[in-house]
């Protein structure tokens, strides 16, 4: 089953902040930390920027980190809730308990794309794939797609989203053209994972054919924490998904015809001939 088949899909990526808007999915990041960083690696810029320069990269996983048993209630709760549970898994032990917990399809994160061993476990489960392309050259998604199609993925079931991993996206570099032109590249299903601020570029991810858009949020971007000054708020994230929707609505097929609501407006609108009958009046 292809993502975003019969409408846009909406993910709302909580991730790390993870503190009802109409979304489809709630997303989360289901890791261990001494399977995913080693004690010396350090934090990127925008995490500095945002948590702080003191610590390691594995002290901050290691605050954010939740157990499997945190996971089960989540997904719990997202079915009270009406909106499906996702996590993304950043190791293979993960990705063997997501698997397992039950998701409808894996969603592959930027940083993942040239891990081989990862691919592989994922195109094992025979899920669908989303797989987000941050920093990536054509060639590298070439030979994502060629490994997925290998271990018997079809392009059917994946979807690629147009990426930029810098937290938050200047809009200068956000580049939403290649968005259409790796999906035409590649022959897949096609979205866009926003890390910019506001929710204009979403809103024209979908005008320009996304099928999935991927997007932050957090209730209070003034809360501790590396990814909370890139995500909406609850009102934003309604006012985004209220957007997508119409303009989803609007885009109609590709070939101009009257509307059936302005058919009515032709005759009275349009010039027509009127004929007057002049009378002449000798005197």
């Amino acid at each position: 089953m292809a993502i975003g088949k019969d409408s846009v899909i909406i993910i709302a990526e909580a991730g790390v902040n993870h503190n009802g808007a109409g979304v489809d999915y709630v997303k989360f990041q289901t890791f261990k930390s001494e399977n995913l960083v080693s004690p010396e690696a350090s934090k990127a810029d925008y995490q500095k920027l945002n948590e702080g320069e003191s610590g390691s990269q594995l002290d901050m996983l290691k605050r954010l980190e939740l157990s499997y048993a945190d996971f089960e209630i989540l997904k719990d709760y997202c079915a009270e809730k009406g909106v499906q549970f996702l996590s993304t898994g950043f190791d293979l032990e993960s990705l063997d308990f997501l698997n397992n917990l039950g998701i409808p399809f894996f969603k592959v994160p930027s940083g993942e794309i040239t891990h081989w061993q990862y691919l592989k476990k994922i195109a094992g489960y025979h899920l669908p794939i989303v797989l987000s392309t941050g920093m990536c050259e054509m060639d590298e998604i070439h030979e994502a797609i060629q490994l997925f199609e290998n271990e018997g993925v079809p392009k059917s079931e994946i979807t690629l989203l147009h990426c930029n991993t810098e937290y938050p996206t200047p809009f200068e570099d956000v580049n939403l053209l290649a968005m259409p032109a790796i999906g035409e590249a590649f022959g897949v299903e096609f979205g866009y994972s926003d890390h910019t601020p506001g929710i204009s570029v979403s809103v024209a991810a979908v005008a320009l054919g996304a099928r999935v858009i991927e997007k932050h949020f957090t209730l209070d971007r003034n809360m501790p924490g590396p990814d909370h000054f890139a995500s909406l708020e609850p009102t934003e994230l309604k006012e985004m998904v209220k957007a997508i929707r119409e303009v989803e609505k609007s885009l109609g097929q590709a070939e101009k015809k009257p509307s059936p609501s302005e058919l009515k407006n032709r005759i009275p609108a349009r010039k027509s001939l009127y004929a007057v009958y002049l009378v002449s009046r000798k005197t």
